[in-house]
């Protein structure tokens, strides 16, 4: 049995939006037996342009039935049957939500015309239930109205069924099949040739653009379990509508997939991706010898082009690093830009000369140097020939690339001519030094020359 719906609603979305009108056609698959088909008043207001669409407005639904005295009715036509629609999760992500507001669960399996219509008809310029009665001379009346377009979609059902849509129908509604939870413009192909390795995988919009980035173990189960719960928020909502291919990238492991996720959120800054999107580390200590000889230390915004000693995120970050250099090796606050007075006359003549001064710098970059690292993570590659590795310089993350077999690693300067460079952030930062607190074995000391 199946059951074809088709509602009128306030908005895109169910959880902060009402249904206007439903109409329910119950098909035993050669005949109609059973219609149901009502306004329905949503307790909200209908906007403008949605009854410049449907027709339907505030005064139509306010003595019509709220869905709660309804729901009852609705539930007992729609268990234990097929759910049918055009773009079958728009309307069954709303009547589900309000049926389970009304205290009732609906887990019926679903059935999209808009899919059945691709496989039993392919190659029409376009899949709209308007545009398909049209190129297959179906009738359609009352359009945009519930009772119109259920009844040209029970129309297209039975045309479906009558050019071999049936062998289409089973393969859909079998418990493998993707067709019942996928969005409508993917296909099961698209998931099906995803690979199961780790990987980053990329959704796209109708126009190509990347609208959102993820990292995996495994692509394949990954991508599928974002489409396995039809919420009816409306971002939810939003975002599967927006999806309309997947790309991907193999990784070795999972640490390159969370370093490439990361650098790849940055490139593209997807709408849908939330997290990783503070800004880029802003702020790096410099070194540089003024006029007088002395080595002086600053924070400063950070120079594309001049090499720093080390970024941070925050300019207090920084500032807290070099009071703390200042006062264990007894430099000089105003040599370091943390006071920024000028030096009086009797200051000046009781600094240090610079060569002793900067003896002091030398020991403290020193020991800045030892708790800023230069090394080198290496792991398996996706090839048994080739190793993958990554490279931390003075405590931060350079890059990362595959090496050739047995390749032996002479210096950073040499890493780099055989690595791809990749800004640094917090997340891979973080995500590497665990990596080697895991697995210290595959951590290499590198000399920097």
């Amino acid at each position: 049995m199946y059951a074809i719906v088709d509602i009128e609603t306030t908005g895109g979305h169910a959880s902060a939006n009402g249904i206007t009108e439903i109409a329910v056609f119950i098909h035993d698959g050669e005949r109609v037996v059973k219609h149901f088909e009502t306004l329905i008043n949503p307790q909200q207001r209908i906007p403008a342009y949605i009854t410049s669409l449907t027709g339907i407005d505030n005064y139509m639904v306010a003595d019509a039935p709220v869905f709660e005295d309804i729901a009852a009715t609705l539930y007992e036509l729609l268990d234990d049957v097929i759910f049918v629609a055009h773009n079958v999760n728009f309307d069954y992500s709303f009547v589900k939500h309000h049926l389970k507001a009304a205290g009732f669960e609906l887990a019926v399996k679903k059935l999209c015309t808009v899919r059945l219509s691709r496989k039993t008809f392919p190659g029409l310029a376009s899949y709209s239930l308007g545009n398909l009665c049209r190129s297959l001379a179906l009738p359609i009346d009352n359009r945009h109205r519930a009772g119109g377009d259920a009844k040209a979609t029970v129309k297209l059902l039975e045309h479906c069924m009558a050019n071999g849509g049936g062998e289409h129908i089973k393969q859909m509604l079998k418990k493998s099949s993707a067709e019942q939870w996928l969005p409508l413009h993917l296909t099961k192909a698209d998931i099906v040739n995803l690979p199961g390795t780790p990987g980053v995988y990329y959704f796209h919009d109708v126009k190509d653009k990347v609208v959102y980035v993820g990292k995996a173990i495994n692509i394949k189960k990954r991508v599928s379990s974002h489409f396995t719960h039809n919420d009816a928020d409306r971002k939810r909502q939003n975002f599967l509508r927006t999806i309309c291919k997947i790309t991907f990238k193999e990784c070795a492991t999972e640490l390159e997939a969370i370093v490439l996720e990361s650098a790849e959120i940055r490139r593209w800054w997807p709408k849908y991706n939330v997290s990783q999107k503070q800004p880029q580390q802003t702020f790096a200590l410099y070194r540089f010898e003024d006029n007088r000889g002395y080595i002086r230390l600053a924070i400063d915004k950070k120079k594309k082009n001049i090499a720093s000693l080390y970024c941070f995120n925050l300019l207090h970050e920084g500032l807290v690093m070099l009071k703390k250099m200042v006062e264990e090796f007894d430099l000089n606050e105003k040599l370091c830009f943390i006071d920024r007075t000028a030096f009086t006359e009797n200051e000046m003549a009781l600094l240090e000369p610079p060569t002793q001064y900067n003896g002091k710098i030398e020991n403290a970059l020193a020991a800045l140097e030892k708790q800023l690292p230069t090394f080198a993570v290496l792991d398996d590659g996706i090839k048994d020939n080739e190793k993958l590795c990554l490279l931390i310089e003075r405590g931060s993350f350079w890059g990362m690339g595959y090496l050739p077999p047995h390749h032996t690693i002479k210096s950073a300067d040499e890493l780099k001519s055989l690595l791809n460079p990749y800004a640094d952030n917090d997340t891979i930062r973080n995500s590497i030094y665990s990596f080697i607190e895991q697995n210290p074995n595959k951590r290499i000391a590198v000399n920097l020359h």
